[in-house]
């Protein structure tokens, strides 16, 4: 077991108490904060600009993204959202509006909303002017504490390796970003984190 100030002690730590602010949320407050969190992100202007955004429909206490991802279709942006994986790497496939979703359920993990169109392989985020990342926590560094499936850490490794560069937006409430996460010499700071009262960059 890990002892409680190591890295991977004090990252369960971290997880487990923002997990239990984000079940504690008022529905009302949390639909507010996702509409609030869309227009925020929707200023970036990487996200302007982007022709193709990797993003993610949001579970449970999650940030809420539907907003954004309907807007961003809605724009001729063209979104990508990820299909989980037996091994917990991620598919991708297009975002065509609410329709296109259809509810999942994966052994041992809870429901997922993916999207139901052509499966276009691992390799699609590739093509993503930015991705838009899940995640329970930011710090001053860019640093991401991410919900431990490692997921993430595989598209973002595929990025590293291909040698592509997309903006990397991370979307938080606004108490999750934090002083200090604990780092591993393989994460990649984010470029960005958007919360409903803001945008605060590390580039």
């Amino acid at each position: 077991m890990d002892h409680p100030d190591s890295g991977k002690g004090i990252k369960r730590t971290l997880r487990a108490e923002i997990l239990a602010v984000r079940r504690g949320l008022p529905p009302d407050d949390a639909h507010k904060a996702a509409a609030e969190l869309a227009g925020r992100a929707l200023d970036l202007p990487e996200l302007a600009a982007a022709r193709t955004v990797a993003a993610y429909v949001s579970v449970g206490g999650e940030p809420g993204t539907r907003a954004l991802l309907d807007t961003l279709h809605a724009r001729g942006t063209r979104v990508l959202l990820p299909v989980l994986l037996p091994d917990n790497d991620l598919d991708w496939a297009a975002y065509t509006g609410p329709g296109s979703l259809a509810r999942v359920q994966h052994p041992g993990k809870m429901a997922l909303l993916e999207p139901s169109g052509p499966r276009l392989g691992p390799d699609a985020v590739l093509e993503a002017d930015v991705v838009l990342l899940p995640g329970l926590a930011v710090d001053g560094r860019g640093t991401r504490l991410g919900r431990g499936g490692g997921s993430y850490d595989r598209v973002l490794a595929r990025l590293e390796r291909a040698g592509a560069d997309p903006a990397l937006v991370v979307l938080l409430y606004d108490a999750e970003v934090v002083a200090h996460v604990p780092g591993e010499a393989h994460d990649r700071p984010v470029r960005a984190v958007v919360t409903p009262s803001g945008v605060r960059r590390f580039d």
